[in-house]
């Protein structure tokens, strides 16, 4: 844990470290409230030069037409560079993200493999041929799609880059990448990681700035062929007006609400356990957090008892996120502090009983002295209805809070759990914890919701398509099916008819009545 920080960190544009022409933005390390660093944050007219020479660079073919195999090639090396840097970036994450230093270096060991899968899809890629009439041979072959933008956000700065970028090169695009402005520096680093492996200058700018600024001069460019978000549904709107009018393609994974369902048959303890880690991790500053907890109503007293015995362990262990011992950090900013404060405070004015958590964590940490009042930590935060109070008539039943707070409410019958799961705007993740694996099955298909977890959660592969349904996005990342999107198919007809059958099926305006082929 060594790594220096520097005072400023320049836009990564065209392959060169540029100054930002629009104000420079403090990033803040979140678990002691002061300014680490500045990046500088890119103007509209740097948008339009990175779009440029992204543009120039696809067309040129240097990476584009370049042969899949050599792409996958680079994407190794690419994933052997990110590999040798891990320890410094995670430093560099959890000090612009708050959360533990154990956390982050365990999530960006992994992400070597979203390269490595994602040339394997480029190497391995094959075209196909149509079963078409007469002497006509039709192939289809998958081609880039031009320059994307991609907007990633601040709860896994690389990881969310990294799940979009590395199927976005591999399969031969240009790529603008803009980073959330509370957490850019380690993706900016990844720039130089990326170009040190051998993509070539010009394929990819990572421009930091805020949304309504250098986001929005970037989605809107008509050059841009794809827009791949991760975002709030608000902002996944609005951006998505904007791409429809350009005609690009979207993936937006957005908000939300994710339930966990808890039957009566679980081992106790594994539940429990399983339910803390789907809903603290990160803080809860994740799309798929479990955090309406579903319970059967035969072991719900059970169930909270032991999760707030658990919370309140978790809370004695939250110090500075480089405390090896220290269990979770702070949610992002004063302003996210706010908001989960808010919800909280409205259910307590809705008369809903606080289990436990509930005030933001001040004074010295018992763990190791770490001054919690500088920072913006929250503690794990257990709320439950009452007889006059329904859990499921409270604001924080269905907005997302995106922090470390949990609303449990009972169930009688798997209808009734199954009702209960669906009962939001959004479907994005859902857990279920049974021993029944017929129960598992017929849960699942009956959530509507785009990820679905049994007796587990958080799982993420490069391999495993990750969306949402109703309000929680379009589209996926993950798997072939995200590598597809970023390519489209090209249809090539050849006539390999005789001259002869050519002059007497292919001359449309014959003066004799014959056949002739239309179509």
């Amino acid at each position: 844990m060594s790594y220096t920080v520097k005072d400023h960190y320049k836009l990564f544009l065209a392959g060169k470290d540029v100054k930002g022409e629009a104000d420079p933005i403090a990033i803040e390390d979140p678990s002691t409230g002061k300014t680490i660093a500045y990046s500088h944050a890119a103007s509209p007219e740097q948008v339009a030069q990175a779009v440029t020479a992204a543009q120039e660079a696809f067309d040129s073919g240097v990476w584009s037409r370049r042969a899949p195999a050599d792409r996958a090639a680079v994407m190794s090396d690419i994933a052997r560079a990110f590999s040798a840097k891990v320890k410094d970036l995670a430093v560099l994450e959890s000090m612009q993200t708050g959360r533990p230093y154990r956390e982050m270096s365990i999530q960006l060991g992994r992400l070597h493999e979203w390269f490595e899968y994602a040339g394997a899809l480029a190497r391995t890629e094959e075209g196909s041929t149509q079963p078409v009439r007469g002497s006509l041979l039709n192939f289809v072959k998958r081609e880039p799609l031009g320059v994307c933008a991609l907007i990633s956000s601040f709860n896994h700065p690389l990881l969310i880059s990294i799940k979009k970028l590395a199927f976005a090169l591999a399969a031969g695009n240009s790529v603008i990448l803009k980073p959330s402005e509370l957490a850019p520096l380690s993706v900016l680093e990844l720039g130089k990681i990326v170009q040190s492996a051998g993509l070539p200058d010009g394929v990819l700018s990572i421009l930091p700035g805020f949304g309504a600024t250098t986001g929005a001069a970037l989605v809107s460019d008509p050059r841009i062929k794809k827009v791949d978000l991760t975002g709030g549904t608000a902002a996944g709107r609005a951006i998505g007006e904007v791409v429809g009018r350009n005609l690009a393609s979207y993936t937006a994974e957005l908000g939300g609400k994710a339930p966990i369902v808890v039957f009566e048959n679980v081992d106790l303890d594994v539940a429990v356990n399983g339910v803390a880690f789907a809903s603290f991790i990160a803080s809860g500053q994740t799309c798929v957090a479990g955090t309406r907890i579903i319970i059967q109503k035969t072991i719900f007293n059970a169930f909270v008892s032991a999760l707030s015995t658990k919370c309140a362990s978790i809370a004695r262990r939250i110090g500075s996120p480089f405390n090896k011992d220290s269990m979770m950090g702070p949610v992002i900013s004063a302003r996210q502090l706010g908001v989960v404060e808010t919800l909280v405070e409205s259910a307590k004015g809705d008369g809903a009983t606080i289990v436990c958590g509930g005030e933001r964590l001040k004074g010295a940490s018992s763990l190791d002295g770490h001054e919690l009042s500088n920072g913006y930590f929250y503690p794990p935060t257990l709320i439950t209805g009452t007889e006059t109070v329904p859990a499921t008539s409270l604001r924080i039943w269905r907005e997302e809070a995106f922090g470390p707070v949990l609303v449990l409410v009972p169930f009688e019958t798997e209808a009734d759990a199954i009702t209960l799961a669906n009962d939001s705007e959004y479907g994005l993740g859902s857990a279920i914890w049974t021993r029944d694996g017929a129960q598992a099955l017929r849960v699942s298909s009956a959530l509507d919701h785009g990820l679905c977890w049994v007796n587990t959660h958080h799982r993420n592969d490069p391999s495993s398509p990750w969306g949402g349904l109703k309000n929680s996005g379009v589209g996926r990342e993950n798997g072939h099916e995200a590598y597809r999107a970023y390519t489209q198919s090209k249809s090539v007809v050849i006539n390999y008819a005789t001259e002869e059958e050519s002059r007497v099926m292919d001359d449309w305006f014959r003066e004799e009545d014959r056949e002739v082929r239309y179509g």
